[in-house]
């Protein structure tokens, strides 16, 4: 057993599935490529031992599919459904204005992560410091958006497929669409589909793992 891709569950944090698989393998050194948020779902790549972590460098700066739900027409503090709200609107964009502000998101954009992120300054994560109401400064880094694919839209609710660079805050970029379409928004729900070549259909779940262990 060495890379193993769990469909990480609604709830749990990154870190909790890593101590769940410790307690599964008797294994301590555990890695992931790349942190889901505790409401988001879907591929979470996991290296088990060793010589398994040393390869999580590269996984990590692979490209990441999401499909991602957004809700228009509110801000919210956390730039998901659990921050309390701090803009509304009443503007209803049209099927053609969401085709267009999506068409300009493609390539490679300057993006802010969120100060409820998980990046660390002064020793400390975003979220953190943001949670003590202290103000860091936070460079805008370029990232790509390599694919962005309109699924579903009824108003206020907005599914998109994207394909993204590593270091890509899809609640970001939820956010920025509803600046763009002068409505606000937040992310609603994120389902991680693939981290490189690792996909949705090959995962499992933390069960799952607990099976093949005990064969």
């Amino acid at each position: 057993m060495d890379i193993v891709v769990i469909n990480k569950p609604k709830g749990p944090t990154s870190h909790d599935i890593i101590n769940k698989i410790r307690e599964v393998t008797g294994i301590r050194k555990v890695g992931h490529a790349g942190t889901l948020d505790p409401l988001a779902t879907g591929v979470l790549v996991i290296a088990i031992g060793q010589e398994n972590t040393k390869k999580l460098n590269s996984l990590i700066k692979k490209d990441k599919e999401y499909l991602a739900t957004i809700k228009l027409g509110e801000k919210s503090n956390t730039g998901d459904q659990e921050g309390p709200i701090s803009f509304e609107s009443n503007c209803i964009p049209s099927n053609l204005e969401i085709d267009n502000v999506l068409l300009g998101f493609k390539g490679k954009i300057l993006q802010k992560p969120h100060k409820f992120s998980a990046i660390k300054r002064q020793g400390k994560k975003l979220y953190d410091l943001a949670r003590l109401g202290k103000n860091v400064k936070i460079e805008p880094r370029e990232v790509e958006i390599k694919e962005m694919e309109l699924i579903k839209y009824n108003y206020p609710e907005l599914c998109i497929r994207t394909v993204v660079s590593s270091g890509t805050y899809i609640r970001v970029l939820a956010e920025d669409i509803g600046d763009k379409l002068k409505t606000g928004a937040y992310l609603k729900d994120l389902k991680r589909t693939r981290v490189g070549e690792y996909t949705i259909e090959q995962s499992i779940s933390i069960d799952d793992l607990w099976k093949i262990r005990v064969k």
